[in-house]
């Protein structure tokens, strides 16, 4: 399975899209998200660090709307980018309880009808006059929602349709496994970057593995743990993100709030005193967040040099077992060399927002 499958849409049969009613944010969320909203009137200018700090949420919600692994939550990001009440919308979208929020909840519950029809199949399609059925079942139980979605929408139709074809022609084509084959999956099972590729490879070569375990790691084994490794990371980042967003536009509201009380206080020593506060809190933030990314940004690239060496092997092998997992391992090197640029990205963000705020606190420092 390539990266481009994670961005799929996820249905049930029978049923319409969960997020075919998806809101920007739930109705009780909107009344708390709205104090966040942009308290700027049109017309006036905010300050630096706020209309930075909006344009990069802006940003990350536009990423979130193409990357994220969850339909529901794609749309609902789309839906708050094209909102007519423009910031606004988004701060409800990010806000604690909002639209983020709401339509993550709305995707589990997708994800469990999916994965119920899932285990139906599977308990009802025997392996001895199904067998693509059932393997494609299993291969959807193990792997992600997304691939759940893809069997409910058009998996299993195609699965049934290939144990016809089997059934007609009378065999079953194999993969031939070598000896270093085996060992080669033996040592991603050890040292691979993705936590669910190394339990797929370690599953392939368990003790009373076969060459089929081997042969369906190639097969679907790797690209499903891939595909899960990759989704994990997005729905960590965009998770993290989204939080870390909704704080730094709050901090910087009150920064500048208090920043801008200093002028004709009373007490102005305690204002300017309050100020610094505010803004080293803003720093604070600005750096936890700009470290995180740094780690985000090394796991990424472990990531993309790994599938970068695993695409030349696949390249340069006469093999057929390692023909499958070319076209994957070519597009997960795509995928994490995007996430490698994208954390990047955010981790500069977040240091230039940290030296921000550190002139902040020189400038209200007592």
């Amino acid at each position: 399975m390539t990266a481009g499958v994670l961005a799929g849409g996820i249905a049930v049969a029978g049923l319409a899209p969960a997020w075919a009613d998806a809101r920007t944010a739930a109705p009780s969320s909107v009344t708390a998200a709205s104090s966040l909203a942009p308290a700027d009137q049109p017309g006036q200018t905010l300050s630096p660090e706020l209309a930075e700090a909006i344009a990069e949420a802006r940003k990350r919600v536009t990423l979130t709307a193409k990357t994220h692994p969850a339909a529901e939550v794609r749309t609902s990001a789309w839906n708050a980018l094209r909102s007519s009440r423009g910031d606004e919308a988004l701060f409800e979208w990010l806000a604690p309880g909002g639209g983020f929020d709401y339509a993550r909840q709305r995707a589990r519950e997708t994800r469990a009808r999916n994965r119920a029809f899932c285990e139906r199949v599977a308990a009802t399609h025997t392996t001895g006059f199904s067998p693509e059925v059932r393997a494609a079942a299993a291969r959807a139980l193990k792997g992600s929602a997304a691939e759940q979605a893809a069997f409910v929408k058009t998996g299993y139709a195609d699965a049934q349709r290939r144990d016809r074809t089997a059934r007609e022609a009378g065999e079953q084509q194999r993969l031939e496994v070598a000896a270093k084959d085996r060992e080669f999956v033996r040592a991603l099972g050890e040292q691979d970057p993705g936590e669910q590729v190394r339990v797929a490879a370690q599953w392939a070569v368990r003790p009373g593995a076969a060459e089929p375990d081997v042969a369906e790691f190639f097969g679907y084994g790797w690209a499903t743990g891939a595909a899960l490794d990759l989704e994990a990371y997005r729905v960590r980042v965009a998770d993290a993100e989204t939080m870390r967003h909704h704080a730094l536009t709050r901090l910087i509201r009150e920064a500048t709030a208090a920043e801008a009380a200093v002028k004709g206080a009373a007490d102005a020593a305690k204002a300017r005193a309050e100020a610094e506060r505010a803004w080293q809190a803003v720093s604070e933030h600005a750096g936890a967040a700009q470290r995180a990314w740094l780690a985000e940004q090394a796991a990424a690239t472990a990531q993309a040099q790994n599938w970068r060496a695993i695409a030349a092997l696949s390249r340069e092998s006469a093999e057929q077992l390692w023909k499958v997992i070319s076209g994957t391992a070519e597009g997960n090197q795509d995928a994490w060399a995007g996430e490698q640029a994208g954390a990047e990205e955010a981790a500069a963000f977040w240091q230039a927002m940290y030296d921000r705020a550190r002139e902040g606190e020189d400038r209200t420092r007592v």
